[in-house]
């Protein structure tokens, strides 16, 4: 079966995370249950991974907390948007947190629907990698 892997990382402090970490977490549980069902027709596996970051990580790359991956390849990277960041909460400190910049609105929380365009581009990748080369007559260059 085929695998789309989603990695989401974000600070813990204390059992205590920040609120856009926190808001990301609703919406990335929302996307994959949603995602999980969309895709089990075309038989691929949707597999949520989360990593918990000290806040000595943290601290040495505060941009690594509230970051998300689609088959090793960023959410940012998938939907053509840049990393941002700014002031976040107490648990943060004076740290300047990531944010996503996309069509030009900056988001704290990374909406359901951002995860689930990315989900869906990773997995367009992953049929056409495998049905692609499935119909590719020997000898043929890609």
């Amino acid at each position: 079966m085929k695998k789309l892997l989603i990695k989401w990382q974000r600070v813990i402090d204390n059992n205590r995370t920040c609120p856009r970490c926190e808001g990301t977490e609703k919406e990335i549980e929302k996307a994959y249950e949603k995602i999980k069902k969309a895709l089990s027709a075309l038989s691929i596996e949707v597999v949520l991974d989360k990593i918990e970051l000290t806040m000595d990580e943290f601290k040495k790359a505060p941009l690594q907390s509230n970051q998300i991956w689609i088959n090793n390849k960023s959410l940012e990277e998938w939907l053509n948007s840049k990393v941002g960041k700014s002031k976040c909460c107490d648990v943060c400190g004076d740290e300047e947190c990531r944010t996503i910049d996309f069509l030009g609105i900056s988001y704290e929380k990374i909406p359901e629907a951002l995860i689930i365009k990315a989900c869906l581009l990773a997995a367009a990748d992953i049929i056409f990698i495998k049905t692609s080369l499935l119909n590719v007559p020997r000898g043929t260059s890609l």
